[in-house]
């Protein structure tokens, strides 16, 4: 499908050089469905006089705002393009709920705002889509013959807790951890999470929508340490074309991050685009870019699909486990501590192994909570030594200690068990199922291994 120019043959912007050219920005409001969406449309200086290409950008994952794609936005303009960026929807959307059905609705609504203007020639409407995007645009254009192209910016191939897994991995590695913990966080994690539902559309599967597409396509990658670059190249290549689309046109970028901006290793970013990326994309709209596909880059690790959790490890059963080892643990201590105001003598087989495995369990369980938490939300481990962050190992040692406070526990109860009271082998009876709990616990969660 060939679309008008708007670039010279050597890809040039016809607007000319950044330098002689005034953004035009306009606010506007838009609905779709439940929600009221608000952008800025950013035009180059003279829209109004002539019809140009329009594209709506489509954001990452995060409560992303247009802000967050001013250099793009303007970019794009400067190279002849109307642009519409949002505010990405609140409602329904969270770290823990989100719908690309939902985002579709909302980038076809965008579309709509650019068909209605004087200055965007409705047969020239795009979508571009960045990361999470990525995932959303094809979805769109799958459903609307309104979308003239697609523009996939560090789009991924694979699901998202696929996705995910990897660039935690990545992320880590470069962060300079080694051993248990690169297992820990982005495979049993991502696992946790996606059975929990706290990880969303977690198992989406892109390739239907982009089988279903049939305007034409570019796709464009860094040094991506998010998207696996090549495998997401082969399968979305694979995809379009098994459904009949062969207007695809792959492009690879070296020095830029998962954004296109650019980047001397793929994790910092820049604040400027990587030189070439938004005229390619002018120039591939105007008709005039190659459509040759680059070859993959090189991708060090293959993605791979976390496997479900079978029942016994379900993340329901885990969280009835971990409030059970927290409410034993901390009940001891309790009762600990109220035996020691009362001034009571401790009960034979109740005194001291006890109290350090309540402690040293209750600490490592609440521990790792916040440690996990923490490196999720923020994809930085804390001071490592060595290769092992401080923190990590820190639980591990309360592990270890836990797990040798249980054994002296559990053979000074096996010593006196007929001979203490129904209330004490009670006591510490629950005190050994939380143990028993605590070391299942932490095997899975990769506390026991170096």
């Amino acid at each position: 499908m060939a679309l008008a120019a708007v670039a010279t043959a050597s890809g040039a912007a016809v607007a000319g050089p950044a330098r002689a050219v005034q953004d035009i920005e306009q606010s506007v409001e838009f609905h779709s469905a439940d929600v009221t969406l608000h952008g800025t449309v950013t035009a180059p200086a003279g829209a109004a006089r002539q019809r140009r290409p329009g594209v709506v950008l489509v954001h990452g994952s995060g409560p992303e705002t247009r802000a967050k794609y001013r250099a793009e936005a303007q970019a794009m303009a400067r190279a002849g393009f109307v642009v519409l960026s949002y505010d990405k929807r609140t409602t329904g959307y969270s770290l823990t709920q989100r719908s690309y059905a939902q985002l579709a609705d909302d980038a076809l609504a965008g579309v709509q705002v650019l068909h209605g203007r004087a200055d965007v020639d409705p047969g020239k409407v795009g979508l571009w889509g960045f990361s999470e995007g990525g995932w959303v645009v094809p979805l769109a254009a799958s459903r609307s013959a309104e979308v003239s192209y697609v523009v996939l910016v560090g789009a991924s191939g694979v699901s998202p807790a696929r996705q995910s897994a990897w660039s935690l991995e990545n992320k880590l590695r470069h962060e300079g951890v080694g051993g248990s913990l690169l297992r820990t966080v982005p495979v049993t994690g991502t696992r946790f999470l996606a059975d929990a539902r706290l990880l969303p559309e977690a198992d989406y599967d892109p390739l239907p929508a982009l089988r279903r597409l049939r305007q034409p396509v570019l796709a464009v990658w860094g040094d991506d340490q998010q998207s696996p670059p090549a495998e997401s190249a082969v399968a979305i290549a694979k995809a379009l074309r098994d459904g009949g689309n062969t207007d695809v046109t792959l492009r690879f970028f070296p020095h830029a991050d998962h954004k296109l901006h650019t980047s001397r290793d793929g994790f910092e970013r820049g604040e400027q685009l990587v030189p070439g990326y938004v005229d390619t994309m002018a120039a591939w709209v105007a008709g005039h870019g190659h459509r040759t596909n680059d070859a993959p880059p090189h991708q060090a690790r293959r993605s791979h699909a976390p496997a479900p959790l079978p029942a016994y490890e379900a993340s329901g059963a885990q969280t009835a486990a971990f409030v059970l080892m927290v409410v034993s643990f901390a009940a001891h201590l309790l009762g600990e501590l109220v035996r020691l105001l009362r001034r009571r003598p401790c009960a034979p087989g109740a005194g001291r192994a006890p109290r350090w495995l309540a402690a040293a369990g209750l600490a490592t369980l609440l521990g790792f909570l916040g440690y996990f938490g923490f490196v999720t939300m923020t994809l930085t481990p804390g001071p490592v030594l060595g290769n092992r962050p401080v923190f990590w190992l820190a639980l591990q040692l309360l592990t270890a200690g836990t797990a040798l406070a249980a054994v002296a526990t559990a053979v000074g109860w096996w010593r006196v068990r007929t001979s203490v009271s129904g209330w004490t082998n009670a006591r510490l009876g629950l005190l050994g199922l939380a143990s028993t709990l605590f070391l299942a616990w932490a095997l899975f969660w990769g506390l026991t291994t170096p």
